[in-house]
């Protein structure tokens, strides 16, 4: 029997309309005269969902007991048994209730397609099982319902249901997805724009490495070996050269001018593992390369320009980019260079860009590694054996006859033994004596330096030459060995440093710490000074070496830029070792001037800051402050005044306004002295649990009677706060709220639990804050829009914001629904951890 067909819509998050789509394609289908029915479809009360539920032929549930409740689920054997063309099964990351059949639904869909029969199903991008730690870093809630990613790559259409984070934002607040009592706290939570837009983000992107998949396939299964520009594909051949950085920086400037272009570096190292690369200059062009949002890769190949255009295509690759040839004139006579070669042959459908650059003609000037000499043990025994093994061995054959060919068999034997032991020169020793020995004894006519058979001559020249080709291959074996081991260890320092440099976790003293340890050194110092002729002074040191205070006083001394050296005690390096040294010295700089940068950073931060706070304190202080003074001395100044008889009602009135001023003093001046505890970072909260009710309702003393409502269920569990601290903190954000709420809508002061929280929010229906002002209203002395002079100072917030980090929550702006402003106070369940999360687990998923 045929398996049937799998048709999955793919969404970013609940509400985007996954469900909608799937029973959409459903009617269509019917109208074609497909037989299809609903399998399981959750409309979860949304009434356009509920509706196109109308029409089609449903499947009756099975319901399941569990724990003393009744569920519905899919019946899976009366679908089987039904056997229609087409079978709906939402939510395919769903867990069926113990008792099913299978134990996830999945399964249950991959036996309806086993049994033939096509199926359309939904499921969100974070239920994907390799998804699960990256949305848990995202939206900080860890899915517990997951489906193999396997399954959905087998499907055999996804279709991705989007919508932007905006929109599904409003359907949210408009009700379309969630019920109204939950939809404040899943705007807050799950839903956040910043949430929604990295969701979106990963299904874009997996949906679209999928399309590509199919397209490499595709291509592969009908031999296309064509470029399909579907999208721009920059190749950018490295040589690693300093011209690098050039070609990689102008092969990034033609991937913007293409829609989702993407540029690919690749070094092309012989198969032999060495390379005249410098490691230095490859590891900042593969630094420069990722910056840029590029990819870097290594291949081997002999033939640089066929294994270049073989990665070119396979990459489907629409340009390549190389430099112009670094190699002098003279040097074309071997050969037309790797850029001629592959714009040759690369055919009409890739492109080749040949950059000029400032290496151009000069030659490759790169360090080329050099053979290392192998053991001092070694070179002797080899010596040993070349010079002293063959008279040794004449003297054991002259004791028995072997015949002239098991003779040379010997003496070959020797000579490779030298050149193992040893490499070439004892191998050519060896040869040298042993075919004088040969002649000598054994060749006739015997103990004379002349040879009768031209035969023999012809056999001992064969010697010679075998012994000095064999010792050739296994000296330069050797040194190559050694050779390659040495480059594996210099990349994996170099590797090391640049991951440092990259998650930016290395300071200065432990990079010379890493250097001296290294290099197997006493000591080592980052060195600098402001002129040519100023003194030298010590950035970094580490170590118990002798103190250096010049360059020329240590060992080694690796010069950084004009004014800069990094020096080190204990032992002369070998020259190939300054390649290494070279980089650990430029990253000493860059650390160097980053703690400096930081610093002055910090410093300038701190004074811009100082001088912001004092400003906007000398403007409250010239102003906020000083008015209401102003009306208590004039109210003073004419109670006093004997010139005037004040009735009853025009005293009390007065009096009332000496003491409104007074009480506006008292609101400012503590807010003030509250800004200046934060500030210096001296509030230390008393944190108990107590119930929200015994504090929150105090918080309400302050406002008019009727400007605010109180909804604090007596079934909230107990916080962990600083009493006091939370009544101010609450205080403050429902004075600022029936500031700016219209006359006839009263403030609402509503708490809930969610998980190990609980929320306080405070509800207005006032003119409301963009987003790129809700962060900025928490700042000191900031009044949103054209808040009048008597709206106060702009601490209320701010002071609030610090009183409820001190207690370890969290304060934050959000819209209302329907209009205005809602102040969001996170604050920790009693019993649970410092530890806040910022997301709580939403509701099943479902479109």
């Amino acid at each position: 029997m045929a398996r049937g067909k799998l048709r999955i819509h793919l969404g970013a998050a609940p509400g985007v309309g996954k469900t909608y789509a799937m029973l959409s394609e459903a009617h269509r289908r019917v109208g074609r005269g497909t037989d299809c029915v609903v399998g399981f479809v959750e409309h979860h009360g949304r009434p356009r969902t509920e509706v196109m539920l109308h029409g089609l032929e449903q499947v009756p549930r099975r319901e399941l007991e569990y724990r003393g409740g009744v569920f519905p689920e899919m019946d899976l054997d009366a679908v089987l048994a039904r056997r229609p063309q087409v079978a709906l099964v939402d939510e395919l990351a769903h867990t069926n209730v113990p008792g099913s059949r299978n134990a996830k639904r999945w399964q249950d869909v991959e036996e309806l397609l086993a049994a033939g029969i096509d199926v359309v199903s939904t499921v969100n991008i974070q239920h994907l099982e390799s998804l699960g730690d990256v949305v848990e870093s995202i939206t900080g809630v860890r899915q517990q319902e997951t489906v193999p990613d396997e399954v959905v790559r087998r499907a055999d259409q996804v279709e991705l249901v989007d919508m932007t984070p905006e929109a599904l934002r409003r359907r949210m607040a408009h009700g379309n997805v969630y019920q109204p009592d939950k939809v404040d706290a899943a705007l807050s939570n799950y839903f956040r724009p910043g949430n929604l837009t990295a969701l979106r983000e990963l299904a874009l992107l997996w949906v679209a490495d999928r399309v590509d998949a199919h397209l490499t396939q595709y291509r592969s299964e009908h031999r296309v070996s064509a470029i399909w520009g579907s999208r721009e594909r920059i190749v950018v051949g490295l040589t690693g050269g300093p011209e690098g950085r050039t070609l990689i920086r102008r092969g990034a400037r033609l991937a913007e001018k293409g829609a989702g272009g993407e540029v690919l570096a690749v070094y092309i190292a012989r198969s032999d593992g060495l390379t005249s690369a410098s490691p230095k200059e490859l590891a900042l062009q593969r630094t420069l390369v990722e910056d840029l949002g590029g990819t870097f890769h290594h291949v081997v190949g002999d033939d640089i320009p066929a294994a270049l255009l073989a990665f070119a295509r396979g990459a489907n690759a629409t340009q390549i980019v190389l430099g112009s040839s670094r190699r002098k004139t003279w040097q074309y006579v071997f050969g037309p260079g790797v850029g001629a070669t592959v714009a040759r042959e690369s055919g009409p459908d890739l492109d080749v860009h040949i950059v000029t650059h400032d290496e151009v003609a000069k030659g490759r000037g790169l360090p080329v590694a050099r053979g290392a000499r192998l053991g001092r043990s070694r070179l002797v025994w080899g010596w040993i054996t070349g010079v002293a093994g063959p008279p040794l061995l004449a003297v054991l054959l002259n004791t028995v006859d072997l015949g002239l060919a098991n003779d040379m068999l010997l003496f070959l034997a020797l000579t490779v033994a030298a050149a193992l032991l040893g490499g070439l020169l004892p191998a050519l020793a060896s040869a040298a004596v042993g075919s004088l020995l040969l002649n000598y004894f054994y060749t006739p006519p015997l103990h004379r330096w002349t040879i009768a058979d031209p035969k023999n001559i012809v056999a001992i020249v064969i010697f010679v030459a075998v012994g000095v080709a064999v010792a050739s291959v296994v000296d330069l074996a050797a040194r190559r060995t050694h050779q390659a081991a040495r480059l594996r260890a210099e990349s994996e320092i170099l590797a090391f440093l640049a991951g440092n440099v990259l998650r930016g976790e290395t300071g200065l003293e432990d990079l010379l710490e890493r250097v001296r340890e290294t290099f197997g050194m006493e000591s080592a110092a980052l060195l600098e000074r402001a002129g040519d002729v100023e003194p030298w002074t010590c950035a970094g040191r580490v170590g118990r070496g002798r103190p250096v205070e010049r360059p020329d006083q240590a060992d080694v001394d690796i010069p950084v830029g004009d004014h800069m050296a990094l020096a080190l005690t204990g032992r002369v390096l070998p020259a190939e070792d300054r390649r290494v040294l070279a980089a650990f010295a430029a990253q000493a700089a860059v650390v160097l001037d980053r703690r400096r940068l930081q610093e002055e950073a910090d410093r300038a931060r701190t004074l811009a800051e100082g001088n912001r706070i004092r400003t906007a304190l000398l403007a409250a202080v010239s102003h906020d402050l000083r008015t209401p003074l102003a009306g208590i001395k004039a109210a003073v100044t004419s109670l006093r005044s004997e010139d005037v008889e004040w009735s009853e009602e025009d005293r009390a009135e007065l009096l009332e306004g000496i003491e409104e001023g007074a009480d506006r003093l008292d609101h400012l001046v503590g807010n003030l002295l509250d800004m200046s505890r934060l500030q210096t970072g001296t509030v230390t909260p008393l944190i108990r649990e107590i119930d929200l009710d015994e504090v929150v309702p105090m918080a309400l003393g302050g406002v008019p009677e009727g400007s605010a409502g109180l909804d604090v269920p007596e079934t909230l569990p107990m916080v962990a706060v600083d009493p006091g601290l939370l009544e101010r903190a609450v205080a403050n954000l429902v004075e600022n709220a029936v500031k700016y709420s219209p006359p006839g809508a009263p403030v609402l002061v509503a708490a809930s639990a969610l998980g190990d929280r609980v929320e306080v929010r405070v509800v207005d229906r006032g003119p409301g804050v963009p987003d790129e002002a809700k962060e900025r209203i928490f700042e000191p002395f900031q009044r949103h829009g054209d808040a009048p002079r008597g709206a106060g100072v702009g601490l209320g917030l701010a002071v609030a914001r610090g009183f409820a980090e001190a207690m370890g929550g969290t304060l934050n702006a959000e819209d209302t629904p329907g209009g205005g402003l809602t102040m969001v106070l996170t604050l920790r369940a009693a019993g649970t951890r410092p530890e806040l999360h910022p997301a709580a687990e939403p509701e099943r998923q479902a479109s």
